[in-house]
């Protein structure tokens, strides 16, 4: 039978969110119900409660999560009850164009449960399809990968998104290889993300770049070698000096803003590659001289959710954690409840965190 379960909300464009009793659904064919055990507080939330993505209110916020399987609708086979999961947003249908052309990981179809959760009967929009700001939320069985359950769930949920947005960036989009040389710029937690992967990827020079002392100092800790403060700095010319005057294979824009990709854009070495991954809003533009697009040769590519296979990825990063390879713990600023998302979403604008995670 249904069930109700507190989660955050949030109601109208720009207002503090509410902790409310929502209503879950028993799952249907191919859904799940987890119970959420922790979820990280994502910009993407807080874009979600400041109307930058649709209007589509009321928004069952968080997405970035880890929890347990509790029940299961018809047909459902990739998890069972019990299992330990990292939720994606992801799901991968298996039969559009790209799934058919053997390129999964850039699904143009991907799944969301087909039911509804509900506030007083009104239906309620999850963020990324997910939302996970609760003490259970309603998904496609798809979007639970099962991993191992030594993780702890505070750091597990973080590769639902942030983390495996920037690793991706680095690892997947942007191909980095060993011996090679990366600028990443905007050093908040997809950054920060996008310099472990290089690193781990055997980067020899890593560059972060960001307006915030105290977000360099934070980049330093996850591999980066180099960093340049962008206040009042000739930030090509800075990376170039850093790179015997060439610029860098990898430029891995994080921040989403044209004034950063054009920034990615030329201080990256020719035939060098820049991904954004920095999510702009619909009315930003960039204006590039086409001879220059062509002269420096390349790759210029956007990276959706680190390019990643859940399936693939999440277990792998899961396993690097557990060797004590990819230091998730670090990404952790703060453990809350759901009464303090609010805060953290104001923390975050502060840059005094890095993430804050919800524990439930």
């Amino acid at each position: 039978m249904p069930q109700q379960v507190r989660a955050v909300v949030a109601k109208a464009k720009g207002e503090p969110v509410s902790i409310e009793t929502i209503e879950i659904p028993d799952p249907g064919p191919g859904e799940a119900v987890v119970k959420i055990q922790a979820c990280g507080v994502c910009h993407t939330d807080l874009h979600y409660r400041e109307g930058a993505i649709n209007d589509e209110f009321p928004f069952l916020l968080g997405h970035e999560a880890s929890g347990i399987v509790e029940s299961l609708g018809e047909g459902v086979t990739n998890v069972e009850v019990g299992d330990f999961v990292i939720l994606n947003w992801r799901a991968v249908c298996g039969d559009c164009r790209s799934c058919n052309r053997g390129n999964p990981h850039l699904c143009f179809n991907t799944h969301n449960a087909t039911q509804k959760m509900t506030l007083d009967g009104q239906e309620l929009s999850p963020a990324l399809g997910i939302g996970a700001f609760a003490e259970k939320t309603l998904v496609h069985s798809g979007q639970c990968t099962k991993v191992n359950p030594a993780a702890k769930p505070e750091v597990a949920g973080l590769i639902g998104c942030g983390v495996m947005a920037g690793l991706g960036a680095a690892m997947n989009t942007g191909e980095v290889g060993h011996g090679d040389s990366v600028a990443v710029f905007g050093c908040g937690g997809v950054g920060d993300a996008a310099i472990a992967g290089a690193h781990l990827a055997g980067a020899s020079t890593i560059i972060a770049v960001d307006l915030d002392d105290k977000k360099l100092e934070w980049a330093k800790e996850f591999g980066a070698t180099h960093t340049i403060n962008a206040a009042g700095t000739d930030v090509v010319k800075a990376i170039q000096d850093l790179t015997d005057g060439n610029g860098v294979d990898v430029a891995i824009e994080a921040v989403g803003l044209p004034q950063t990709y054009e920034q990615a854009f030329y201080a990256r070495d020719l035939a060098g590659t820049v991904v954004l991954v920095g999510v702009p809003n619909p009315e930003m533009k960039i204006e590039l001289p086409l001879i220059d697009v062509f002269g420096r040769g390349g790759s210029l590519k956007s990276s959706w959710y680190g390019d990643c296979l859940p399936s693939r990825d999440f277990p792998m990063l899961i396993d690097l954690y557990l060797q004590g390879r990819l230091d998730l713990e670090r990404f952790v600023s703060e453990t809350i409840t759901l009464e303090d998302v609010e805060e953290a979403f104001h923390k975050m604008e502060a840059g005094e965190v890095l993430r804050s995670v919800v524990v439930l």
